[in-house]
């Protein structure tokens, strides 16, 4: 009886231990708690493991795919899965392997006997293999192009102002205006290209790959921020021209500063068949190519012809 008095005394006191912490602005998923007069926030990266976090930068992408991972598996803040049969597609979701800093090993094998490479953004980069495969390296992805689509406007877009917006926005996620190569807008597409360059002489306190992460997410609507961070994606919009602006689609691309080193064997199907229809194009035009130069050839050779017949019709009227 005495011990269950204690433990309903010391709930309350953990309780307002936590209410005591503001909550981490810049991971929605930390545990702020207060120990000895100081808050600290820590991630839940499996069930072993806590990740000791700086909320005044955004997570580390490694990290916060183990924490995802490790979300799904055990059913936290997700949603019910529906019926017995049904599928979600995780297509590019692994739980990784991070190196103490949050940096991605290079090897990754998702705890099975399956290993592929990655490059430092944690996107995979050749053929799948077995627990041998070697990654010697880290490859660095030193561009990244952010492709967002926003929703239809009534009014035309003033280029200049979104240009500026844009870099706006890019700062809430700890871009440094130095990364930022080009902004182009596509308007029959309503697609903003934002080409990020990995700058030497920047030093910056966020990776543009968790940049890139965080800002994907934001536009599909799984935030890893917390409603107290004043970021510049929301679901409604960013503010723009007197307006709001929103979107719909984001895309990230990679650029490493290695070539990839995938085979025609690790390709899927439908990347063949479009290489397969580029060779056949190819091919096709050089036969055309080939065609039409051996037609205009024969032209050639034939107006010759035509002129010596010429001349000598020519030579026979004068003799004549």
């Amino acid at each position: 009886m005495r011990s269950l008095v204690w433990l309903l005394v010391l709930v309350p006191i953990a309780l307002a231990q936590e209410e005591d912490c503001p909550v981490c602005p810049t991971n929605q998923f930390a545990k702020c708690v207060n120990e000895d007069g100081t808050c600290s926030c820590t991630l839940q990266l499996d069930s072993t493991n806590k990740q000791p976090l700086n909320c005044s930068t955004l997570t580390r992408k490694c990290w916060m795919m183990k924490n995802e991972m490790h979300r799904m598996k055990n059913g936290i803040g997700t949603r019910r899965k529906p019926t017995e049969h049904a599928m979600l597609d995780n297509d590019g979701i692994y739980d990784p392997d991070c190196e103490a800093d949050g940096n991605f090993h290079a090897k990754q094998c998702n705890g099975t006997d399956t290993c592929w490479c990655v490059n430092t953004a944690g996107v995979r980069r050749t053929d799948k293999g077995d627990q041998s495969k070697e990654c010697p390296e880290l490859v660095k992805t030193f561009w990244f192009q952010i492709q967002l689509r926003h929703k239809p406007m009534d009014k035309e877009m003033d280029e200049e102002k979104l240009q500026k917006a844009i870099q706006e926005t890019l700062g809430a996620y700890k871009v440094d205006p130095m990364y930022i190569d080009k902004i182009e807008y596509l308007k029959d597409d309503r697609f903003i290209l934002v080409d990020l360059k990995q700058n030497k002489t920047v030093q910056a306190e966020t990776d543009l790959a968790t940049a890139a992460y965080y800002l994907e997410k934001d536009v599909k609507g799984n935030t890893l921020f917390s409603n107290t961070y004043n970021r510049s994606i929301q679901d409604d919009g960013i503010q723009f021209d007197g307006g709001k602006l929103a979107f719909e689609e984001a895309y990230v691309y990679y650029i490493d500063s290695k070539n990839p080193e995938f085979s025609m064997k690790g390709l899927t199907g439908g990347i063949i068949a479009v290489i397969v229809v580029v060779c056949l194009a190819i091919i096709a035009g050089i036969i055309i190519f080939f065609l039409s130069r051996r037609k205009a050839a024969k032209a050639h050779i034939y107006q010759k012809a035509e002129g010596r017949e010429l001349d000598e019709v020519q030579k026979q009227q004068l003799t004549t």
